[in-house]
């Protein structure tokens, strides 16, 4: 059942999301204007309890406490206060999970440096610890910082579905091709939408982008910081350009990775990222090619590699095969599965092992690159990725895509890809049994007065293809968005090990020295 979502970079947590609702800001600016009140100037004003972190929670993902940090240091967590409603800043209060590690030269230290790696529904608290290692330089002078967004995680989690009703609702049919399958994937969104809104109506409305915007400025009045120094991946850039918007001057040193296009609608992003999605595929195919017999997979073209994902997908929609335990690996896990190893050329491997595997009738490699992007554990339990990615997609985003809509623009998304065309077309339909309204079209990111903020684009990023960064820098406006190109693959460019944006992004980072707009790395 595809979900709308761009994906987290954190490998470690292999977390990362299929389609993306791009999203967008209308008048949100204005109200702004109540941070006068009473109320928040309180929150601005609390003094955070930091105590050694625990195990994240069931909603972050499970698993052990952090491990302590190199030299022995431990993590710290803490709970920030923040309002359910800015409209009402003087009434019911939420808690946002914080984490962070201290800077380690205290003496020339920066500020905090806030993460947020994307999602929507990533558990920053989660991420940030087995993702570290990635930043480690900039610990040097920043307290890395990062958090559980409003509905997510340990920040008031979305609840909707249980365990055993997620297994069957992402095993159902998410490409129906008749009738019957029709009705079956407009009941399974019912089901889903209904059981958000039973267990987590009273949050729903509250869960949105410009909230969270909100919330990272109260959490920089509360960090003590005098700007908002932050490093935002995939959909972080959203998060961030709309922060931009809401806050021009409070933005300090500033780095978007893996970057959403504000400009495009639901149906746009969407397609883009059939078309993204489809690029990776030819090169992981090609790389395939070029491998010759080193290649576990059939086809000496590209095309034949490909017809050959495509006659697995086929065969799994009409008859699943084995997968783990008694369950089975249905053509919408696997194309899942598919998409989610595209993340990185890292998984590459995985995604090939996985191709041949299913193609002899085992099917548990790619149902666990498939769980591993809906956020369920080895023992069962899913987290609130899913969950949490819907609420905050469907109040952002206005559009409500009827089936008329959906079908007439599927014969476009299949000329994009035929693997995911479909997959992502049929995507189109994720909030149009949602109970909350949406506030925009796609989000409004102008920042005239902003620091200069440092956009990166990946060539052969497939879940935020290229574009979208210079969508972004035009965006933003004239002086602001600097535009850094990073010629390879994989979702993002600072974690892959490029010597040249790690270097350019580092400099503006930690020194203040931004790159010449149009810098290419390789």
């Amino acid at each position: 059942m595809p979900t709308s979502s761009s994906g987290l970079r954190a490998a470690a947590l292999a977390a990362s999301l299929a389609v993306l609702f791009t999203a967008g800001c209308s008048d949100g600016g204005d109200k702004e204007k109540d941070t006068g009140s009473s109320g928040a100037k309180d929150l601005a004003s609390q003094t955070l309890d930091w105590q050694k972190c625990p195990a994240p929670s069931e909603a972050e993902g499970g698993g052990p406490a952090p491990s302590p940090l190199p030299g022995g240091t431990n993590w710290e967590c803490s709970f920030m206060d923040a309002p359910l409603d800015y409209a009402q800043p003087d009434g019911e209060t939420i808690e946002i999970a914080l984490i962070r590690a201290t800077a380690l030269d205290q003496n020339n230290r920066i500020g905090s440096l806030i993460f947020n790696f994307g999602g929507p529904g990533g558990s920053g608290v989660a991420t940030l610890p087995p993702a570290s290692t990635d930043y480690a330089s900039l610990r040097t002078r920043y307290d890395l910082v990062s958090f559980d967004p409003r509905g997510v995680g340990r920040s008031v989690p979305v609840e909707c579905e249980d365990d055993k009703q997620l297994d069957a609702y992402f095993a159902s049919d998410s490409t129906p091709d008749d009738p019957a399958e029709v009705t079956a994937f407009t009941d399974n969104l019912k089901s889903f939408a209904g059981a958000c809104e039973k267990n987590s109506g009273d949050e729903l409305p509250h869960v949105g982008t410009v909230n969270a915007a909100r919330d990272m400025d109260l959490m920089r009045q509360v960090l003590g910081d005098a700007k908002l120094h932050y490093f935002g991946i995939s959909y972080g850039t959203e998060l961030g350009g709309v922060y931009a918007h809401l806050f021009p001057k409070n933005v300090g040193r500033a780095v978007f990775d893996a970057v959403v296009d504000p400009t495009k609608d639901s149906q746009q992003s969407s397609l883009g990222q059939a078309k993204g999605f489809q690029l990776a595929l030819d090169n992981f195919a090609k790389n395939c090619v070029d491998r010759g017999d080193e290649c576990l997979l059939p086809g000496s073209t590209v095309k034949e590699v490909e017809d050959g994902i495509i006659q697995l997908q086929q065969r799994l929609d009409k008859k699943p095969i084995p997968g783990s335990g008694d369950r089975m690996l249905t053509q919408s896990q696997a194309t899942n599965g598919i998409a989610q190893a595209l993340y990185s050329k890292e998984y590459w491997e995985l995604l090939e092992q996985g191709l041949d595997e299913a193609d002899g009738g085992d099917g548990a490699l790619l149902l666990a690159l498939s769980d591993a992007m809906n956020g369920r554990s080895d023992d069962g339990h899913y987290s609130n990725i899913q969950a949490a990615n819907a609420a905050i997609n469907c109040v952002d985003s206005k559009e409500r895509y009827s089936l008329d809509q959906t079908k007439a623009a599927l014969p476009e998304f299949r000329t994009a890809s035929a693997v995911f065309g479909d997959y992502l077309g049929w995507g189109m339909m994720a909030c149009t049994e949602w109970p909350v309204p949406g506030q925009w079209t796609h989000p409004d990111v102008s920042a005239p007065g902003s620091a200069p903020i440092v956009v990166i684009g990946n060539t052969g990023d497939p879940a935020t293809p290229y574009e979208g960064a210079r969508a972004m820098v035009n965006a933003l406006g004239k002086g602001v968005g600097i535009e850094l190109t990073y010629r390879g693959e994989g979702h993002g460019a600072y974690n892959s090990n490029s010597a040249c944006v790690k270097k350019a992004v580092d400099a503006y980072l930690l020194q203040g020295k931004a790159p010449a707009s149009g810098t290419v790395c390789s």
